[in-house]
């Protein structure tokens, strides 16, 4: 047991120093290999620090020799430089030393001319010196003979080259006026007829009646209908006279007020058209052709702003122009003579070398107040200048609208234009008619008096202003307010006019009950 107790420890003891002498050997083994590598990265590491050593060796000679050519073509310019530069500075010592020499030169001629200036001077010194003397001998002779003194004769001499100075003013003054009053009136009479000859329109006269073609004669008693109701109705609500007589095929229309007529003209050719002729069928189409017709004044007066290339004017202007087109003065059509009028000041203004711009808009518009409600305060030049004046139109405008006629005092030349422009297109042949001016005129006065009252919706002054026809509001005005309405304004024509003959007042008030069945 012993004995292998034995054998148990010395294989034990065998095993133990087996495996130490292993690891022993084993790390000897690693000490080695390690040692190896070590000695080769040392090897490897040294060979690459040459090769780096001789790579920096050559590009740092590599620099040198390129810096030593750098600085060898820097020092080979500069010295260029330097050369030209001492080149330069040798040209301009030479200059500067020829010009030095020249002004020594100049500086000696000086020398000599400023002394014979001093020589000079002198010399005049003595010789004003001897003058003075002289003259004041002369003065005191002068002195002696005229038994003035300095100061007298000086005086006396102002005064009489004073008054001669005067004269030829005077004179020459008069010569100037002369003769830019007679360049003054060539100029005008120039530009004048420049204007004229540039727009010249055709001027006819207007009527105060239209005819209407019938198809056939049978159509006369349609229009009068059943114991005249119709013709009746067509009277009382267009305001005109419908006049039918033996004359085969025609109706005349007569009326004063050209909107009216034209209203009427156009109403009774629709109905004509139509063939329904009767009182309801009357007012619906007169109310239709009263709005067309108000359209259609709206596109005149948007084609005469447009012909005379006005810009920015407010609506209710253009239409305030557009009913011009049925607006007459003396026979002569308002809307063309404004457009005429525009025309020719726009051409004046432009000879003139004013805006000519301003000329035209103020030649339509001047005569504008034709258009508005004749019920209105003042002339229809001050109407006309107020509408203008809330819709934004320049102060020279207005003021030229509002002076044309001298209502008021004119502050630009404009006005003075206008009026010249005014004075030219009515005193052309045959442009207006006296007779039928007054005659319109009596109308359109018997129809503002009538206007007045309260409740009056519509006035029509017809018969050749032989009647006038009132329509008042029936909720307005009673019977009895009625009869006293016809008294009233009979009484103010009698007072506010004067007319032949006697003047017919008709106050209709008339009350109507609509009801529909369903």
């Amino acid at each position: 047991m012993q004995t292998s107790l034995w054998l148990s420890l010395m294989v034990a003891t065998t095993g133990v120093l087996s495996g130490y002498l292993a690891h022993v050997i084993i790390a000897r083994m690693r000490e080695t290999s390690a040692t190896w590598k070590a000695r080769n990265q040392l090897e490897d590491a040294r060979r690459e620090a040459e090769v780096l050593v001789r790579d920096a060796r050559i590009k740092a000679k590599e620099e040198i020799l390129a810096m030593r050519g750098t600085f060898e073509e820097e020092r080979k310019t500069r010295r260029k430089d330097l050369l030209a530069l001492e080149e330069r500075l040798a040209q301009r010592e030479a200059t500067l030393d020829r010009k030095l020499s020249q002004i020594e030169r100049r500086e000696q001629i000086l020398e000599t001319k400023q002394e014979d200036v001093d020589r000079q001077k002198e010399i005049l010194m003595q010789k004003e010196s001897a003058l003075n003397t002289i003259l004041g001998e002369q003065r005191q002779a002068l002195e002696r003979l005229s038994g003035l003194t300095q100061e007298e004769a000086h005086r006396h001499l102002m005064e009489q080259l004073e008054q001669e100075l005067q004269h030829e003013a005077g004179t020459l003054i008069r010569r100037v006026q002369e003769e830019t009053r007679h360049k003054a009136e060539r100029e005008a009479r120039k530009i004048i007829t420049a204007a004229i000859e540039r727009y010249a329109a055709d001027q006819t006269n207007q009527v105060t009646s239209c005819v209407v073609p019938l198809p056939s004669d049978e159509m006369k008693g349609r229009i009068i209908g059943r114991e005249g109701r119709n013709i009746r109705a067509l009277e009382a609500i267009t305001g005109v006279n419908i006049l039918i007589d033996e004359t085969p095929e025609i109706v005349v229309i007569s009326g004063f007020d050209p909107v009216r007529r034209e209203v009427a003209r156009i109403t009774l050719e629709t109905l004509i058209n139509d063939g329904r002729i009767h009182p309801a069928r009357i007012e619906e189409v007169h109310a239709k052709v009263e709005s067309e017709l108000e359209e259609n004044m709206r596109l005149a007066g948007e084609e005469a702003v447009y012909s005379l290339g006005l810009q920015g004017v407010a609506p209710e202007i253009v239409r305030a122009v557009g009913r011009l087109r049925f607006r007459h003065s003396y026979g002569q059509n308002v809307l063309t003579h404004s457009m005429e009028m525009g025309h020719i000041l726009g051409a004046m203004a432009a000879e003139l070398g004013l805006d000519a711009a301003v000329a035209r808009r103020i030649g339509l518009f001047h005569d504008i107040g034709k258009g508005l409600d004749q019920t209105g305060e003042g002339g229809h030049a001050l109407r006309g200048a107020d509408l203008l004046r809330k819709h934004g139109e320049s102060a020279t405008v207005v003021n030229a609208v509002a002076a044309h006629h001298n209502d008021i005092e004119g502050t630009s030349i404009y006005a003075a234009l206008t009026r010249a422009a005014d004075a030219i297109t009515a005193s052309r042949p045959g442009a207006r008619s006296e007779t039928t001016e007054i005659y319109l005129k009596r109308l359109e006065n018997l129809e503002r008096i009538a206007s007045r009252f309260r409740g009056v919706e519509k006035v029509y002054a017809i018969q050749a202003g032989r009647e006038v026809r009132v329509i008042v509001s029936p909720t307005q005005v009673d019977d009895e307010e009625a009869m006293q309405m016809a008294r009233n304004i009979s009484k103010e024509i009698e007072d506010e006019m004067e007319y032949p003959g006697q003047i017919k007042v008709t106050v209709v008030r008339e009350t109507r009950c609509i009801e529909y069945a369903r």
